[in-house]
């Protein structure tokens, strides 16, 4: 178990960095009022996480028979590892455009529904299927992987059609201007907070103290 999960993190590293930007870039696009380039710049980041997910498969299948003989020669552990690796490339394959899924949805400021979608996924399919396979059909090991490869093709179907059927994206842009001028507004509303509570007299009375002592500490 050890080794397959240090793999998947190994191999999540690439979505998750491709996420973070395109939630970047959506969110820009989005806060400079271009709903087509927003609309654009996450379907570029789709379909390079579809790619992303092709390579992470096929590196799981070629590497399967050698992988685990760099972290054990137990025979039984390289073999069961030879068995999971191409189902955790697969689950990349879900992955990988559910991750940077989720940065589309952080980038319209919607990261609420990328959790839901992920809650409902992992915990009310996922973790059956894992449980009903590997603990009641005899598939043991191997089910509890399968329970993560439906959690995760679920995931990414269910945050595909979240984005692609149910995202518009001029709304959202109206959405990012209606929520950068409420911060604006609220910054706007401390300075003036600021400049109520310190009366200009302060500042007066203070540097005629300071010319005060000055003169008087001249004079000695």
């Amino acid at each position: 178990m050890g080794i397959l999960i240090q793999t998947t993190s190994l191999i999540y590293i690439f979505p998750s960095s491709l996420s973070f930007g395109v939630s970047t870039r959506v969110g820009n696009e989005l806060g400079a009022n271009r709903p087509n380039v927003a609309r654009l710049t996450a379907l570029v980041g789709l379909s390079s996480s579809f790619i992303l997910g092709l390579i992470a498969l096929t590196f799981a299948v070629l590497v399967r028979d050698v992988w685990a003989s760099m972290f054990t020669q137990d025979q039984e552990i390289i073999a069961l590892t030879s068995l999971i690796l191409p189902i955790i490339g697969l689950c990349e394959l879900g992955n990988c455009p559910q991750t940077t899924g989720c940065g589309v949805l952080r980038g319209t400021a919607r990261p609420k529904l990328g959790a839901n979608i992920n809650l409902v996924c992992f915990y009310l399919v996922g973790m059956p299927v894992a449980v009903y396979l590997g603990f009641f059909r005899g598939y043991h090991f191997t089910g509890l992987w399968i329970g993560l490869l439906a959690a995760q093709a679920s995931c990414a179907v269910t945050m595909l059609l979240a984005i692609l059927s149910r995202t518009n994206w001029e709304d959202q842009a109206k959405r990012a201007k209606e929520l950068t001028s409420t911060i604006e507004y609220e910054d706007e509303e401390k300075f003036i907070i600021i400049d109520e509570e310190i009366p200009q007299s302060s500042f007066d009375n203070s540097s005629d103290s300071y010319y005060h002592k000055f003169d008087g500490s001249s004079n000695v």
